[in-house]
């Protein structure tokens, strides 16, 4: 196994597999017994980031039915590790054939090759591929609903921009409904047409666009996290950098808050039906590296996807010569799309870990 392929102190998610092998997977290990759960579970989220559904995504058709293999019995989490296999059907590993020498611009090709000495399989980008998300989406789908069972955490994410287009009001709950009911996953109908368009548009110049995602979690007990190398901040900011294409996160305010002053920053207390809460949530839910009880707010910024069909300059490594390349094969013109269940699942397993760690949730249910 990759050093690298593993996430999680208590709750452990390791995933394995290729792009172009036979299968990929995951294992959940850590997960509490008594959990009901079964492959339904599981689909439901892997079909909301599988691609191939329209001009805006990777015409790459996969299925990717999820087999549960271990760690279910009768229907119920037994406390083992939880194995999970998708197999691979709609490879076309000859579109890479002139990729074994030449560097893609943007990709992870030129460091893989010396990192593991042209032993990696570069083929629809290895291990390094976006498909590999799936596995994230495997076990964050047990995370969701583990945290639904035991706390009522609920995470929803959605796009909030696509290149410059952005979302014009602030999310809210009644928003939650309308998330999935367009292909850019934009709750906002008139700015998620906008986003459609903007991305056939670069689809037409044979380039691509970047975007953001927003995710938002509620009902997570004050106290989750611990202060310095365990904080609630770095353990998110790790599992959603894992995600190819992410260049950028925030919390809260975040960059946004560096502009203003500690009084227009600060989040004010104050009591509601009994509750301590904050007037605002600038901190996004965590402070200290501890969740504070609002709703933790996090932004995730995407590059526009570095496969495109212009022709671009590189180097062919076997000539040590410059050249230029047009990277062949069915590429998504904007991966920001098909993120949301991504984000979810990984944020999902990072809260179901810390929660597990700090006695929220038990190791039996």
């Amino acid at each position: 196994m990759l050093a690298g392929s593993s996430i999680g102190q208590r709750l452990v998610l390791t995933s394995f597999g290729e792009s172009h092998g036979k299968s990929i997977g995951a294992v959940l290990d850590g997960c509490p017994a008594g959990l009901e759960i079964d492959e339904k579970d599981i689909q439901k989220m892997l079909d909301l980031r599988k691609p191939g559904q329209s001009l805006i995504s990777t015409q790459r058709k996969e299925g990717d039915i999820v087999q549960i293999i271990s760690g279910v019995f009768r229907g119920y989490t037994t406390g083992a590790p939880i194995t999970m296999v998708i197999q691979n059907a709609d490879q076309k590993s000859l579109d890479y054939e002139n990729l074994k020498t030449k560097l893609r611009p943007g990709h992870s090709d030129y460091p893989a090759m010396i990192k593991y000495n042209h032993f990696n399989d570069y083929r629809g980008g290895g291990r390094f591929s976006g498909r590999l998300t799936a596995t994230h989406v495997m076990g964050g789908a047990i995370a969701r609903k583990l945290l639904k069972v035991t706390l009522g955490v609920q995470t929803n994410s959605f796009t909030t921009q696509i290149g410059k287009i952005k979302m014009e009001n602030k999310f809210n709950d009644k928003m939650i409904n309308s998330i999935y009911k367009n292909e850019v996953r934009c709750p906002e109908e008139n700015t998620a047409k906008k986003m459609k368009e903007a991305i056939l548009d670069a689809r037409k110049k044979r380039d691509s666009l970047g975007g953001i995602i927003e995710s938002v979690s509620t009902n997570l007990p004050v106290g989750i996290g611990d202060p310095i190398f365990g904080s609630l901040e770095s353990d998110l900011s790790k599992a959603l950098f894992s995600i190819p294409s992410v260049k950028g996160i925030e919390f809260g305010s975040g960059f946004e808050g560096s502009k203003l002053y500690g009084s227009e920053n600060n989040d004010e207390y104050t009591i509601k039906k009994g509750k301590i809460i904050t007037k605002t949530n600038n901190s996004g839910g965590i402070l200290g590296g501890i969740s504070n009880g609002m709703p933790i707010t996090i932004r995730i910024a995407f590059k526009p996807a570095s496969s495109i069909a212009q022709t671009q300059n590189t180097v062919d490594m076997k000539t040590k010569k410059d050249t230029t390349l047009e990277v062949k094969g069915r590429h998504d013109p904007c991966v920001v799309p098909r993120a949301p269940p991504v984000v979810d699942a990984l944020v999902s397993l990072t809260l179901a870990d810390h929660a597990i760690l700090a006695g929220a949730i038990k190791s039996t249910l």
